[in-house]
C-alpha cells in the first residue's frame, strides 16, 4: 500500500512549499511542471526521479492516483526541472515495479519500506526526436 494520502494531502497543502525549491535542486530530485487537467492553471510538483536509459523515471510513493500523475498523463507529457536543467518529456507511462526495474539500490530499499512499487515513465523530447528523426 502507498502512503497515506493524507500525507500526500499534507506534503501538497505545507511540505512541498518548503523542500520543493531545496530538493529540485539536488540530485535524485527534480520539479514537474503541469497543468491541471480541470483549472488549466500550472503547478509544480517536487518528485524523485532517476534515468533509465534515456527515460526519466519517477518514483509513485502515493500511487498513480495523485492529481500531478493525472495531470501529466492527460497531457500526454509535462517538463521536469532537474540540476537546473529544464527538459521536456513526453510519453508517460505508470508501470509496476517488478524486481527488475533499474533504479538506485537506496531509492528501491525506501520506497520497498513504504510499499511504493510503481512509477511513472517518460522520454525526453529530444531522445524523442534523435530516435524517430
Amino acid at each position: 500500500m502507498p502512503i497515506n494520502r493524507r500525507v500526500a494531502r499534507f506534503n501538497k497543502a505545507v511540505a512541498n512549499h518548503f523542500v520543493g525549491p531545496v530538493l529540485s535542486r539536488m540530485p535524485g530530485f527534480g520539479k514537474v511542471h503541469h497543468r491541471g487537467r480541470k483549472s488549466g492553471r500550472a503547478f509544480t510538483t517536487p518528485v524523485k526521479l532517476f534515468r533509465r536509459g534515456e527515460d526519466i523515471v519517477i518514483t509513485l510513493p502515493y500511487g498513480p492516483g495523485s492529481d500531478w500523475v493525472k495531470n501529466v498523463l492527460a497531457a500526454g507529457g509535462c517538463e521536469i526541472t532537474t540540476r537546473g536543467r529544464r527538459i521536456a518529456v513526453t510519453d508517460p507511462v505508470v508501470f509496476t515495479d517488478d524486481g527488475t526495474t533499474r533504479m538506485p539500490a537506496l531509492t528501491r530499499r525506501i520506497l520497498s519500506r513504504v510499499d511504493a512499487h510503481q512509477f511513472l515513465s517518460l522520454t525526453p523530447v529530444a531522445a524523442r526526436s534523435a530516435a524517430t528523426g
